[in-house]
């Protein structure tokens, strides 16, 4: 990619296709905190459906100092597309009948007659367990990029404590930090020294308050973005309770939540 041609995508980012923005990948391996860049190879894969796309977002966290920018960026009108033509033609993979299955499996018993039952019996249920599989990842979209919006923070903050890099910062002298740390100690075993006739707090009772205040905090928090963050995060049993509170919530789409909790379990199932 020379200057002229990453020039119109900055004038013109909406007109990234896939070429570029694969192109854009030199680009970003030469200079790795060149933000537009980063920006407009986001832009790219979220129009193209892609499958890098989530993980490509936790690498340009690293490289961000301010994930606010980040996150206002990918939430703003100008990156958020619905490519109906890359839907339509994900609708449009064809998927086996049952004929195709049976004239596959006789072709597959002619030519290796010489197996074993036992063994031909472990390749159909291995077959069986991928189709599974691949039926739970379509019906959850895993995979697909999150579609984070500005009113939902919390459900990009939670993607972003899987970020393995982190953005460089200048931290002071661990010499001093420790002392701080000891400082605290010193302050908390004088406190205690001089407070001796102090009555522990009852912990039961703060615990059920926290543990209820939080219960309902979450709820109120709960969105299908953030059931879709948990998804990709492999965080299944979360992601389960995320989609029941949302039954709660949202009584009208009872029917798709449950499908999308029928579909983690038979996932968690497979996995097992």
């Amino acid at each position: 990619m020379n200057s002229a041609e990453f020039t119109y995508l900055l004038q013109y980012p909406e007109n990234v296709d896939a070429l570029k923005t694969q192109q854009l990948n030199e680009v970003i391996s030469e200079f790795p905190y060149f933000q537009s860049a980063r920006a407009i190879q986001l832009k790219g894969l979220n129009k193209t459906n892609s499958f890098k796309y989530n993980q490509t977002l936790k690498q340009t966290a690293a490289y961000t100092i301010d994930r606010k920018v980040l996150f206002d960026f990918i939430t703003s009108p100008i990156f958020i597309t619905n490519p109906k033509k890359e839907i339509e033609s994900l609708e449009e993979i064809e998927v086996i009948d049952a004929e195709d299955v049976k004239a596959l499996h006789k072709k597959i018993t002619d030519s290796f007659f010489n197996k074993s039952l036992e063994t031909e019996t472990n390749s159909i249920q291995n077959i069986e367990i991928e189709k599974e599989e691949e039926k739970s990842t379509d019906v959850l979209e895993i995979g697909k990029p999150i579609p984070f919006i500005s009113s939902e923070p919390h459900s990009f903050n939670e993607w972003m404590q899987l970020v393995s890099q982190k953005p460089i910062v200048r931290e002071e002298n661990p010499g001093r930090k420790f002392e701080k740390i000891e400082e605290k100690f010193n302050l908390i075993d004088k406190f205690i020294e001089l407070n001796p006739k102090i009555k522990p707090v009852d912990k039961n009772a703060i615990n059920i308050d926290v543990i209820n205040e939080s219960s309902t905090e979450n709820e109120s928090l709960m969105t299908e973005t953030l059931a879709k963050v948990y998804l990709e995060q492999k965080k299944y049993e979360n992601a389960i309770k995320a989609y029941r509170i949302l039954i709660l919530k949202y009584p009208e789409k009872s029917g798709f939540f449950a499908d999308r909790i029928k579909a983690i379990k038979n996932l968690q199932k497979n996995k097992s």
